[in-house]
């Protein structure tokens, strides 16, 4: 997995240049300010971008939503030093893929990417709950949730099943007899036929909207 990292604060990124490479991830570049993230990014296509919020000049939320309306396959994952729901929100409209605290530990870090690894967005404590209450309530006041339930199959129902309960992609084949690049495809399909982007916003979407077929 290639690895990029945008943050403006020199002692954090050199920290997470080391960290990641000491655990055998490819650092691809470096660069501490929102405008460079997206050139980098659009140069070296790394696998993942850990996107620090708060930069000069075009902050990480915005780069983010540059970077993914060019390479939409580009994960990336938030870090901040404050824990704001506006901000969380803000991001995973914008396109990531996680949201972390700075505040975590060399260990937490390298766990919340292993765990990406494996299919699951890597959230701080508390702030995947905060995701989906606001969803939740976005849909409670727009009155229209996306309800695309007869363009999916019943794999792809289930698929949206065990994504909502924390089961990774791998885990998933194994109770549906398929293949993890075949979960892959059916997320995809599910993005696609719900108009959802995010892995979050389809775990809102089949609690509120496919309750009654789990």
């Amino acid at each position: 997995m290639k690895i990029m990292i945008a943050d403006d604060h020199p002692l954090y990124a050199e920290g997470l240049t080391n960290l990641f490479s000491s655990n055998n991830f490819e650092i691809c570049g470096v660069v501490n300010n929102g405008e460079e993230a997206v050139q980098m990014a659009l140069e070296k296509k790394p696998d993942l971008i850990f996107m620090d919020i708060a930069m000069p000049g075009l902050n990480g939320i915005e780069a983010t939503k540059r970077i993914k309306e060019k390479l939409a396959e580009i994960s990336v994952i938030m870090l901040t030093s404050f824990e704001e729901e506006e901000s969380l929100i803000k991001a995973i409209k914008a396109g990531a893929s996680g949201y972390l605290l700075k505040t975590l530990d060399g260990e937490e870090l390298i766990n919340s990417l292993k765990e990406f690894e494996k299919g699951k967005n890597p959230f701080a404590p508390g702030l995947q709950e905060s995701l989906l209450r606001q969803i939740r309530q976005e849909n409670d006041d727009k009155n229209s949730p996306p309800n695309n339930v007869k363009e999916l199959s019943e794999t792809q129902i289930e698929v949206i099943k065990y994504i909502s309960q924390g089961y990774t992609y791998q885990e998933i084949g194994k109770k549906l007899f398929l293949s993890e690049r075949t979960v892959k495809y059916h997320m995809e399909e599910i993005r696609r036929k719900t108009g959802l982007k995010t892995q979050a916003q389809i775990i809102s979407y089949g609690k509120e909207t496919l309750q009654d077929k789990f």
